[in-house]
């Protein structure tokens, strides 16, 4: 449990941090474009002033000329007291000959900032009216902040993906390695003892036969771990086998190892029902989540297993009484190192989901958990 809420922890600071990178992306755009707004509004200033000097301008108006002609990135457009279009400049030169579009960059222009009233005749006190809009550099270094954003975040969304890939893979390469040298390793003890069973029996009349029959059950038990172990990472083979009928069997293995004072009962269907399975694998799976369950239970309650079908499925669930799972921690069941226990691995979820939905093409969730009354399992396997 540890490992999680430490990744969790470094999820959220790496998160705020995204956060506090992106507020003072847009902060700071936001204050140079505050500036450049200013700048484009003196501009503006200027340039009225220049018309409204030239339009009373005797003589040489050439410095009043360059002020105008030196605006070449501000949309601008000069109207009369009636709202007629007297001038415009900085806008696209061939749209400029179709009226809608010069009323459509008016109606912006309107929307964008207050009118510059230019006063003309001053007996009359008779004005024109210049509007203008942000340049396109001010415009994109508006939109510049968020291009940003979403490059990035696609930057971080792409690498984290690539990493989590190559990290799963690295994973399932450690999973299968230890699995198939667990296999290898467990090979030999194995057949060693079948050896001194078989010897024992041929050399001896033995008054302990039936501690013989036990220990060559479980060494054929050992023999089925070291099969369940050299099946992972390669694709087993699925039968078409009576659910029912496999449960039975993983219950009477459990029932004769564990304490009388854990319960367990199957609600046979009425139906066989059938799915493709493999079942060295899906007993595994019953097994961890049983033992789970009992942890749970401190030893004492009752594990039920009911079984339905459901389209071209076949779905069993698997009840316990015993303290539940929070909400916050459902999310991170299956994942591995996920544990309640002061020992172990904290695989066997994690292992459960690989051989449902890996190897069996299925699915396995949790379908209800309330604390200190039970969880349910839910495993769905294809008929």
């Amino acid at each position: 449990m540890r490992l999680y809420e430490q990744k969790i922890w470094w999820k959220r600071i790496l998160f705020m941090i995204a956060i506090a990178i992106g507020i003072f992306s847009l902060w700071y755009t936001h204050q140079l474009v505050q500036k450049l707004a200013k700048e484009e509004e003196k501009k503006v200033l200027l340039w009225a002033n220049a018309t409204k000097q030239l339009i009373k301008a005797e003589g040489d108006f050439t410095f009043l000329l360059d002020i105008i002609k030196d605006n070449e990135t501000i949309p601008v457009i000069l109207v009369d007291d009636a709202g007629s279009i007297i001038a415009h400049r900085n806008l696209d030169s061939i749209k400029v000959e179709q009226p809608e579009y010069l009323q459509h960059e008016l109606a912006l222009m309107k929307e964008e900032h207050e009118s510059i009233p230019i006063l003309y005749d001053e007996t009359n006190k008779r004005f024109n009216y210049l509007y203008y809009k942000n340049s396109i550099i001010l415009a994109q270094l508006k939109r510049y902040p968020y291009y940003q954003l979403t490059v990035i975040g696609i930057f971080i969304i792409v690498a984290y993906l690539a990493f989590s890939s190559s990290r799963r893979a690295e994973q399932n390469q450690v999973w299968v390695g230890m699995s198939k040298e667990t296999a290898h390793q467990l090979g030999t003890p194995i057949s060693s003892l079948m050896g001194w069973i078989n010897l024992i029996r041929e050399t001896e009349k033995s008054d302990q036969e039936d501690l013989l029959l036990e220990l060559e059950k479980d060494v054929k038990r050992l023999e089925l771990i070291t099969e369940r172990f050299s099946k992972i990472g390669s694709a087993p083979k699925l039968d078409i086998e009576v659910v029912d009928d496999v449960l039975q069997d993983s219950i009477n293995y459990l029932q004769v190892r564990t304490s009388n004072r854990v319960r367990f009962t199957l609600v046979r269907n009425e139906d066989e029902l059938t799915a493709q399975m493999n079942v060295p694998l899906f007993e595994w799976v019953i097994e961890n989540i049983c033992k789970n369950a009992i942890d749970a239970m401190n030893g004492e309650g009752s594990i039920t297993m009911a079984t339905q079908a459901e389209g071209d499925s076949v779905i069993i669930d698997i009840t316990d009484t015993g303290k539940g799972i929070s909400p916050s921690k459902l999310k991170t069941v299956f994942k591995p190192g996920y544990t309640t226990k002061k020992r172990g691995w904290g695989l066997g979820l994690s292992l459960a989901k690989r051989i449902i939905e890996d190897y069996h093409r299925g699915k396995i969730v949790v379908k209800s958990s309330e604390v200190n009354k039970g969880t349910t399992f839910r495993i769905t396997l294809q008929a």
